[in-house]
């Protein structure tokens, strides 16, 4: 499915987002507070714009992805690439010194045991931040949030995307996933510490971030 939404998938993100995505990338980058010299890995990284927002902090950013035709499509990015599975991550155990996920928590058929592989992969006293699309916190805006999901979320990506029929399981993903509080207990149960979220847009996206413990 990702492999058929590639080609306008950047594209598509800033539409349906309404140009929001740039200010969540921005975000995100804080919250993982990186240093020149650090080793990161971008999961889920698509075409690797997120990499190459992150690797502007200076650390060394690996972008990672299951889809090979994600990838490709970004091949033209200076940013390191490699096409991994995030339930069985292809990384010696204390690799790395920050790990993200941004908007493909979802899309891990179990992602219980994503968290536990980026916990593995992580250096004790490392961080990870989750950015994911949550659920809306003033509830008139979660009415009107989730009748944009299911009703113009398609109907725009019908006009922009490459398949829109992918952003159909898109809203529909949005719509079964766990909320802040919810997310918050199985990172918390995959082994991290210190689980705390920041919401942003109302709730429309949250940031979740923890440590690994020595």
């Amino acid at each position: 499915m990702f492999d058929g939404v590639a080609k306008r998938y950047d594209l598509t993100n800033t539409v349906i987002s309404m140009g929001q995505d740039k200010y969540w990338r921005w975000v995100t980058r804080k919250a993982l507070d990186l240093r020149p010299g650090e080793r990161v890995l971008d999961l889920a990284a698509g075409t690797g714009v997120s990499t190459v927002d992150l690797a502007k902090s200076g650390a060394w950013v690996l972008a990672a992805d299951f889809s090979q035709g994600m990838l490709s499509a970004g091949r033209h990015r200076n940013v390191p690439m490699v096409a991994a599975d995030a339930m069985a991550l292809p990384f010696a155990d204390d690799s790395f010194d920050a790990v993200t996920i941004a908007y493909g928590l979802r899309n891990v058929a179990d992602p219980d045991q994503g968290l536990r592989e980026m916990l593995r992969v992580t250096k004790p006293g490392g961080r990870l931040v989750v950015a994911e699309f949550s659920t809306p916190t003033w509830e008139p805006f979660r009415t009107i949030y989730m009748e944009y999901l299911m009703k113009a979320l398609p109907r725009v990506a019908t006009a922009v995307s490459s398949n829109p029929d992918a952003y159909v399981y898109l809203a529909e993903s949005i719509r079964e996933w766990p909320n802040q509080p919810q997310l918050a207990l199985r990172i918390a149960d995959a082994g991290w510490s210190a689980v705390k979220w920041r919401n942003l847009s109302g709730g429309a996206v949250a940031l979740h971030r923890a440590y690994k413990l020595g």
